[in-house]
C-alpha cells in the first residue's frame, strides 16, 4: 500500500504476502488489487492513530481465497497513522490519495500489479486545550445618573481552540459581588437599577468568561463605569473667580470652557457675555485725572473750564458738597435735593452768539415730577430770568437757550427736549451738548440723539442785570418778579432761600468749553473705558462665528452654528485693563445663552453662567522728592531780575515695593527649605509714570505781592502743555505729563524779594501727586536764607547800634586805616574855646592815668588788641560770594555753646580791666553790653545762615 500526496501520514499497511505470496512461483498474476475509492478518517489532536470508515481492506482475485487479500497476518486489515502529533489549531482537515500493490509473481515479485487510487479525508478532532482571553486589558464607560440602560458596554473574549465547541464563549460572569450590574452571554453589561451620582461616582467590576468546554478565562478583566450627574445643558470648565494682576495685559477668562448640549442636534448658538462695571467710578475704570486734564489728553486743549473741580485752596466752591475721596476711582459729587453751589464770577464767559460745549457725567434715577437743574445761568437779582440751563424733567433732558436781547424780537428755538431712558436708569452716562445757536446736538455715551421736541420763544428783554451761574439748582431772588414768558418754581424746603429746582443725583466732570464744539473723536475718547472685554481669534475660527461688541466693550455677542468653533471663541475671550494703576475690586461676569435645534426654536435651555473678575490691588507707587533742602543766598540775588532758584537739583523718583519668592537654588544652598519663616523677599523697583499736579506753598507768612513772589518759566509750561495758577499761598502746576518734564519745569521756579532788609529766611513746601491726588509724594521742604553783607560806612555811622548778622564787639578802639569815614554829627554845633580847654585838661589827666596802667598791662592788652582787631576786620569783609564748608556732623548747638564759653572767658578778662577804663569808655561799654543779648542772637543766626551748603552731600 502506498500513500500519495504531501501529508503527515505514511503507509502503515502490512502487505504481507502470506498465502498469496506462498503460491507457486509459476502461478500467473492476472488481477490487480482492489480497494474502496473513498475513505473518511478521524484522528484526535495530539494523537497519531486514524480511524477510517470504511476500514482499509484490499481484495485480489489472484489470492487462494477468492477475492481475499491478506493484509495483515492476523486480520488482513491495513492501519493508517500520522507521522507526528497533529494540531487542530494549525490544520483541521487533511486530504490525500492511497494505492494498493500486490506481491507480484514469484519470489522476486515480478509482474507486480497496483490498484486504482483512492481518496482519504482525515478530520482532526479538537481537544479543549486553550482558555478564553479578553480582547482589551480593561474597559471603561460613562453613564448618566437616574437612567436604566439596555446596554452600557460590551466585553468580549476569544478562545484559540479550533473547534466550534471549544472556541466559542458560552458565558460571561461578573465576579465582583453586590454591584447593580449584570452581563449576558454575549458580553453586554447593563445596570439593574438607576444609578446615583451622589451615592457612587465610579464602579469597578471584575468580569470573567467561559468557553463551551467550561474552561474559565485565564485572566479576569477590569471594567470601570463612571456615573455622571444628570445631563443638564450648561457651560462647563471655567473658574467662577478669575484674578487679574494689574499690568499683565490680556487675561483669558474661559481658557477651558465648553458648552454641554447633552447630544442634542444643535443648529445655532447665541451667547452674550457681560462685564458689569457700573459700580466702578463712572460706569467703568477710567483715568482719574481732573476733567480738564482728560479733555487735554483727548485733544480739547483750549477753552475748557472745569465747574466741578476737586476741592482745593484754588477751587473752594465745591468744598461743601458730599463726595467720595477720589483716590481709587473717579471723584463724584452728590446732590440730595437741598444742595447747590454758585460758580465764582469770571470762571465762565459764554456768549450765546458763539458756539460752546457742555459736557457732564450724570447718574439720575426716577424722581419727582419737578424740574431738576444740572446747570443754570440766571439773573443775579430782581427778574429771575434764565438765560440758559440744563435740567431733567420726567426722564427728559431739556436744554433751555434764551436769545440775546439784542436780536430781533421774533420766535426762535428756546427749549430742546430729549426723551432718554438713560436719564432715569440710575446708571452713569456721559452727556455732551454742542451748542451753536439755534441748533443743539446731544451725544449720550458717544451716540447721537435727536430732540423729539423743540419749542420756540421770544428773546429776553434788554437788561443790565448781572447773571449768576449755579450747579444743582437755579439762582432765584425772591424779591424779584417773573417775566411774562418764564415761570420759576419756589425753593424746596430745607434748601437755600435763593435756590430753586434742586437736582437729586450724582454729577461729575461738568465742563464748559467756550468758542469751540467737541468733535466725535474727543467725545469718544472722553467716554472710552480703560477696561473691557477683548477677543483675538485665529483666522480659521474667525470665519465660522460672528462677534459684536458694544461701544465701551463691556459686552459682546457671539453667534455661530459650529459648537466646536463656538467653544474656541469663548476660550479666546479675555479681560483687559490698560490703566497702570487700575481700580481694585470685583467685576461680575454673566453669560446668557440661547440654543436652537432642528425641530424646535429653543430646544435646549442653557442657564446663565456667572463669575467675577477680581482686579487685585496694584502696587502703590511711592513718589519721592529729594534735592537741596537748605541753602543761603545773598540779598542781592533775591533782589535781582533772575531771583533765586528754589529747586535747582530736584529729583522726582517713584518706586514700588514687591514681594517675590526666594530663589529655590539659593534656599537649597542655604538649607532654608524647611524654614517656614523664609518665604518671600521684599524688593524695591523704580517705575515711570505721569504726574498731574505739583504745588509749591509758602510755609509761614503768606506772600506779599507788593515786594515778593514766585515765578515760573512760562515757555516751559506751554511747551509741556501745563498750566499754572498762583495766589499769595504759592502756586499750583497742573496737567498730565511725565516726571522728567515736571522736574524740568520745577527746576526753573524762582523766588524774588525786592525788600530783603528785614528778611532772614523763607521756607517753601513742594508736593506732587498723580491721578487727581490718588498717589501723593512726600512733603519736600526747602529753607532759603538771606545773607546780608556788612557795609563799613553804615557801620561807622551806626556804631552804637550793631547791624544784623554782625558779631558784637566789646571795645571802642578800631583800626580803621584805609577807610573814609563820614562824621555822623556834621550838623552839630562847633564847640567853644572854654570847652576845648576843659576837654584838653581832662584828656591830659586821663592820658596820664592810662599811661600808668598801660605800663603794667602792656603785654596783655597788646594781645587783646590783636585779637579784637582781627574780629573787627571780619566785620568789614565782603562775604557776598563767601562759601563756607562745615562739618555736617557738628550741630548748631555745639557751636553756640562753644561761642558762649569763649565770650564768658573774654568777659571775665575784660572785668579785670574795668578800673582802668575811662568814663566815656565805660558808657560805651554799657551801651554795647545792653545790646549784647540781641546782637549775640543775630550773630548766632548769622553763623547759622551765612553758609552755602549747596555742594554738601548728606
Amino acid at each position: 500500500m502506498r500513500v500519495r500526496g504531501n501529508t503527515p501520514f505514511a503507509s502503515a499497511v502490512g502487505l504481507v504476502l502470506g498465502l498469496l505470496c506462498a503460491v507457486e512461483a509459476a502461478k500467473v498474476n492476472k488481477h490487480k488489487p482492489w480497494i474502496e475509492t473513498t475513505y473518511h478518517g478521524i484522528v484526535t489532536e495530539n494523537d497519531d492513530k486514524v480511524l477510517l470508515d470504511p476500514p482499509l481492506i484490499a481484495l485480489d482475485k489472484d489470492a487462494p481465497l477468492r477475492y481475499a487479500v491478506v493484509l495483515d497476518k492476523s486480520t488482513g486489515e491495513g492501519v493508517l497513522r500520522a507521522k507526528d502529533k497533529l494540531d487542530c489549531e494549525l490544520q483541521k482537515e487533511h486530504t490525500f490519495t492511497i494505492q494498493a500493490y500486490d506481491c507480484g509473481e514469484g519470489p522476486d515479485g515480478t509482474n507486480m500489479k497496483k490498484s486504482h487510487k483512492a481518496t482519504v479525508h482525515i478530520q482532526v478532532n479538537d481537544i479543549n486545550e486553550y482558555a478564553p482571553v479578553f480582547k482589551e486589558k480593561s474597559y471603561k464607560a460613562t453613564v448618566i445618573e437616574g437612567k436604566k440602560y439596555d446596554s452600557i458596554l460590551k466585553v468580549e473574549a476569544v478562545d484559540a481552540d479550533c473547534s466550534f465547541q471549544f472556541s466559542q464563549i458560552c458565558n460571561y460572569e461578573i465576579v465582583t459581588p453586590d454591584v447593580p450590574f449584570t452581563v449576558d452571554k454575549d458580553g453586554f453589561i447593563k445596570n439593574t437599577e438607576k444609578l446615583s451620582y451622589g451615592k457612587e461616582r465610579m464602579y469597578k467590576l471584575t468580569v470573567t468568561a467561559y468557553d463551551c468546554g467550561k474552561n474559565r478565562a485565564s485572566e479576569d478583566v477590569l471594567v470601570k463605569i463612571s456615573v455622571k450627574p444628570t445631563c443638564k445643558p450648561s457651560w462647563q470648565g471655567f473658574n467662577k473667580r478669575i484674578e487679574y494682576e494689574p499690568g499683565t495685559g490680556s487675561l483669558a477668562l474661559f481658557p477651558s470652557m465648553h458648552l454641554e448640549t447633552c447630544d442634542e442636534p444643535i443648529t445655532s448658538i447665541r451667547a452674550n457675555i457681560e462685564l458689569e462695571t457700573n459700580h466702578i467710578g463712572k460706569g467703568c475704570d477710567r483715568d482719574t485725572y481732573s476733567e480738564k486734564s482728560l479733555h487735554k489728553l483727548c485733544g480739547a486743549s483750549t477753552g475748557t473750564v472745569e465747574l466741578l473741580p476737586a476741592p482745593s485752596s484754588a477751587a473752594n466752591w465745591t468744598v461743601g458738597l458730599p463726595t467720595d475721596n477720589g483716590h481709587d476711582s473717579d471723584q463724584v459729587f452728590e446732590f440730595n435735593g437741598t444742595q447747590a453751589i454758585k460758580v465764582p464770577e469770571g470762571m465762565v464767559s459764554t456768549s450765546l452768539k458763539e458756539p460752546f460745549t457742555i459736557s457732564v457725567w450724570m447718574r439720575h434715577g426716577p424722581g419727582a415730577h419737578e424740574k431738576e437743574t444740572i446747570l443754570c445761568n440766571s439773573d443775579k437779582t430782581e427778574m429771575n430770568r434764565h438765560h440758559y440751563s440744563l435740567y431733567v424733567h420726567n426722564c427728559r433732558l431739556i436744554m433751555l437757550l434764551r436769545q440775546d436781547p439784542l436780536e430781533a424780537e421774533n420766535y426762535k428755538p428756546a427749549e430742546f427736549h430729549w426723551k432718554l431712558d438713560q436719564a432715569c436708569d440710575k446708571e452713569w452716562h456721559h452727556y455732551v451738548l454742542n451748542i451753536e445757536f439755534p441748533t443743539v446736538s446731544l451725544f449720550v455715551d458717544g451716540t447721537t440723539f435727536e430732540p423729539f421736541l423743540v419749542t420756540e420763544d421770544y428773546p429776553l428783554h434788554s437788561s443790565k442785570i448781572e447773571s449768576q451761574l449755579t450747579i444743582g439748582a437755579c439762582w432765584q431772588d425772591n424779591s424779584g418778579h417773573d417775566n411774562d414768558t418764564e415761570s420759576v418754581s419756589e425753593p424746596t424746603s430745607g434748601g437755600n432761600a435763593k435756590m430753586a429746582q434742586f437736582f437729586r443725583g450724582n454729577l461729575a466732570g461738568l465742563m464748559i468749553r467756550s468758542g469751540k464744539l467737541e468733535n466725535k473723536k474727543v467725545i469718544d475718547c472722553l467716554y472710552t473705558c480703560k477696561e473691557g472685554l477683548d477677543v483675538q481669534l485665529p483666522e480659521e475660527i474667525a470665519s465660522a462665528v460672528k462677534v459684536e461688541f458694544n461701544p465701551n466693550q463691556s459686552s459682546l455677542t457671539v453667534e455661530g452654528d459650529d459648537i466646536y468653533a463656538f467653544d474656541k471663541v469663548m476660550q479666546h475671550i479675555s479681560y483687559l485693563n490698560s490703566r497702570q494703576f487700575p481700580t481694585p475690586g470685583i467685576r461680575h461676569l454673566r453669560i446668557s445663552t440661547t440654543v436652537k435645534c432642528f425641530n424646535e426654536e429653543s430646544c435646549v435651555s442653557v442657564p446663565d453662567a456667572e463669575g467675577y473678575v477680581m482686579v487685585l490691588q496694584p502696587e502703590e507707587p511711592k513718589i519721592s522728592l529729594s534735592g537741596i533742602d537748605h541753602f543761603a543766598r545773598s540779598a542781592a540775588e533775591f533782589e535781582s531780575q533772575e531771583g533765586v532758584t528754589l529747586f535747582p537739583e530736584l529729583r522726582i523718583v517713584s518706586t514700588i515695593t514687591r514681594e517675590v519668592e526666594a530663589d529655590a537654588e539659593s534656599e537649597a544652598a542655604e538649607g532654608t527649605d524647611d524654614d517656614p519663616t523664609v518665604q518671600e523677599t521684599v524688593v524695591s523697583e523704580e517705575i515711570m509714570h505721569n504726574l498731574d499736579t505739583c504745588e509749591v506753598s509758602v510755609v509761614g507768612d503768606e506772600l506779599n505781592g507788593e515786594h515778593e513772589g514766585l515765578e515760573v518759566d512760562m515757555s516751559q509750561l506751554q511747551q509741556h502743555s501745563l498750566e499754572m495758577s498762583s495766589s499769595n499761598l504759592g502756586l499750583v502746576i497742573t496737567g498730565v505729563n511725565t516726571m522728567a518734564n515736571y522736574e524740568q519745569v520745577l527746576h526753573l521756579i524762582r523766588y524774588k524779594n525786592w525788600h530783603t532788609e528785614a528778611l532772614f529766611d523763607r521756607k517753601f513746601k513742594l508736593v506732587c501727586s498723580e491721578l487727581n491726588g490718588r498717589y501723593i509724594s512726600n512733603d519736600f521742604k526747602v529753607e532759603v536764607n538771606v545773607i546780608h553783607t556788612a557795609n563799613p560806612v553804615e557801620q561807622a555811622n551806626n556804631a552804637m547800634v550793631q547791624p544784623n548778622f554782625i558779631n558784637p564787639v566789646h571795645h571802642a578802639s578800631l583800626d580803621l586805616s584805609g577807610h573814609n569815614l563820614v562824621n555822623a554829627h556834621q550838623a552839630s554845633v562847633v564847640p567853644s574855646a572854654a570847652t576845648i580847654v576843659i576837654v584838653v585838661c581832662v584828656s591830659f589827666l586821663v592820658f596820664m592815668i592810662i599811661l600808668g596802667v598801660f605800663r603794667v598791662r602792656a603785654a596783655h592788652q597788646g594781645t587783646m588788641r590783636d585779637q579784637e582787631s582781627g574780629k573787627e576786620n571780619e566785620m568789614d569783609w565782603d562775604d557776598s560770594a563767601l562759601t563756607i564748608t562745615v562739618n555736617p556732623m557738628e550741630t548748631y548747638e555745639d557751636q553756640h555753646s562753644s561761642e558762649e564759653e569763649e565770650e564768658e572767658e573774654e568777659e571775665s578778662e575784660d572785668g579785670e580791666e574795668e578800673d582802668d577804663i575811662t568814663s566815656a569808655e565805660s558808657e560805651s561799654s554799657e551801651d554795647e553790653e545792653g545790646a549784647e543779648p540781641e546782637d549775640q542772637q543775630a550773630a548766632s543766626r548769622q553763623q547759622q545762615l551765612e553758609w552755602d551748603d549747596s555742594t554738601l552731600t548728606y
